[in-house]
């Protein structure tokens, strides 16, 4: 990393900590629903913004590229939390179309389906197709391996994958890793990557320059929320031991329908809400699951939120919008600023 790019990081991060939040422990925002993250990188720094319409102009613009996270669909799920969830995939589907500035590719982060029947991933693939980014990346959650040990979900999107699913790809100079934490649940539903993707996670990433950014995307997060409701992965400490060396790190999840950040060191971890039904906060339920609200509420519960990687005057930021407008929804369940850096 130039001396240049490490001042400005030096800069921001003075930024970032003048700006009175307290970050002794992690950022979180409870804004229950919204995947769909446009990231935008330049000089190999991130930032990230929203699809709100206050944005929609310069979304993506001005970077080196764009991408698109969205993230738990859902497909097939029909309770009265949301009776259509690919009506609401769909809105999603075309703010992504509706932007300025056409991504390079879509990030799907699992639970692509409710209970992983061949007619939901049709219904979702029917769905991607009217998306304007036709390179998809998939991991899948656990919805995705419900009946079969993820079988059809491997012969559909796992082509050319280890294991359960897990590769990587490299895009303009950007290393991109899709893990699998999904397959081998633990007590209480937490995630576990398992030895045979640690080993090679660790060869893949071994031998890359330390200045390479890299993103790490799966569906559990890689950092324990909680554990109580199997929100974590029992064996992301030893994962994330193999990137602590480069400069920039970003990790992205989906799982618990909600934004949820955490900043340590160079690496910075972000889950993406999800486009088909809410979720409670950590302990403030009996248990995770589906969360009703008013049906003429439900679009300002759901969204999605555009990250870009941006070389700008000002800290970088996240923020999260709804699917309904955002202009009523400024009570805290709709929109949303989250600061966030990453060195």
């Amino acid at each position: 990393m130039t001396n240049k790019n490490q001042d400005l990081i030096d800069q921001r991060l003075q930024d970032f900590n003048d700006d009175g939040v307290d970050r002794r422990g992690f950022l979180k925002c409870m804004a229950w629903a919204g995947t769909g993250l446009l990231w935008t990188l330049s000089g190999g720094i991130p930032s990230s913004r929203a699809f709100a319409k206050s944005h929609g102009h310069e979304a993506g613009k001005g970077g080196d590229f764009s991408f698109v996270q969205i993230s738990d669909s859902h497909i097939g799920f029909n309770k009265p939390a949301n009776p259509d969830v690919t009506a609401t995939l769909q809105t999603a589907i075309n703010k992504i179309s509706a932007m300025p500035h056409k991504p390079d590719f879509i990030i799907h982060t699992g639970d692509l389906s409710q209970l992983s029947k061949p007619s939901e991933f049709d219904t979702l693939d029917q769905a991607l197709k009217g998306a304007v980014a036709k390179q998809i990346y998939f991991v899948p959650g656990e919805h995705d391996m419900l009946t079969d040990n993820g079988q059809e979900y491997l012969q559909r999107y796992g082509k050319g994958t280890k294991g359960s699913g897990w590769y990587s790809f490299d895009h303009k100079g950007v290393h991109f890793v899709g893990l699998v934490n999904v397959a081998n649940l633990k007590a209480g539903g937490m995630g576990s990557l398992g030895h045979e993707q640690l080993e090679w996670l660790e060869a893949d990433l071994k031998g890359r320059p330390a200045s390479t950014p890299i993103v790490l995307f799966a569906h559990i997060p890689l950092w324990t929320i909680y554990p109580d409701w199997g929100w974590g992965t029992d064996d992301s400490e030893q994962a994330l031991s193999y990137v602590k060396r480069f400069g920039s790190v970003t990790v992205l999840n989906g799982h618990i329908h909600q934004i949820m950040q955490k900043i340590e060191g160079k690496v910075s971890f972000h889950t993406a809400m999800s486009t088909a039904f809410p979720q409670p906060a950590p302990g403030t339920a009996p248990s995770a699951g589906p969360m009703k609200v008013p049906a003429d509420q439900l679009q300002r519960v759901l969204g999605i939120t555009d990250v870009n990687y941006l070389v700008s005057g000002s800290s970088l930021a996240i923020v999260d919008s709804p699917l309904g407008d955002s202009s009523s929804s400024a009570s805290g369940s709709g929109l949303v600023v989250v600061d966030s850096l990453f060195g």
